[in-house]
């Protein structure tokens, strides 16, 4: 067992190290919905974007870390009384993306990618509508969060195009006075990318 655990680690790193390397930029949009399990409250999607940049290492098995700027979040109403509340957060994401490339070629690379993701809160804001008071306030939102990413991607030549889904890990709202919102922050994301190297 510890020689198929070498012999595995020897393989990946020498498959990253000796991989091929490519630096990009990339733009995207989001679809953000903060989960809750109080039947009394729904929840929508509430529209973002990203830009950062990614680093890609390796050939057929790659590692993909990034790092960029999104705008994520969530809109709650009440439906017992008259209150909704729209949170918007600004974040540093950082994943650290294993990818698996299913079609390699010159021109065209069709890929799969998975791993976990660090977001680093820079701004937060809440929104409030209604004419009853909300429980919500920007301090009962968590300053680090975790997520895993998962996902498919294409490339055309220079060009990326990535579609993923984030499964938030921790609760992203601490418990208020009367609530416990048990929110993970769920995102659908679509992106599109330049390889720069």
């Amino acid at each position: 067992m510890k020689k198929i655990l070498l012999f595995t680690l020897v393989f990946l790193a020498a498959e990253f190290t000796f991989g091929q390397f490519t630096l990009g930029i990339k733009v995207g949009y989001d679809a953000a919905k903060l989960s809750t399990n109080i039947d009394s409250v729904t929840t929508n999607f509430k529209s973002g974007f990203q830009i950062g940049a990614f680093v890609r290492v390796g050939k057929r098995l790659f590692l993909q870390p990034e790092v960029y700027y999104t705008t994520q979040g969530g809109v709650f109403t009440s439906n017992i009384s008259d209150w909704k509340q729209t949170i918007k957060i600004g974040s540093i994401d950082v994943p650290v993306l294993v990818g698996f490339k299913l079609l390699k070629g010159d021109f065209i690379n069709v890929r799969l990618m998975a791993g976990p993701m660090a977001s680093f809160v820079v701004n937060k804001s809440i929104a409030d509508g209604g004419a009853d008071p909300a429980p919500l306030t920007t301090g009962d939102l968590n300053s680090v969060n975790w997520a895993i990413q998962a996902g498919a991607g294409l490339d055309i030549w220079k060009i990326t195009f990535d579609v993923r889904y984030q499964l938030g890990l921790n609760e992203l709202i601490k418990t208020v006075e009367n609530y416990s919102f048990n929110s993970y922050n769920n995102v659908w994301n679509i992106s599109l990318g330049f390889k720069i190297l």
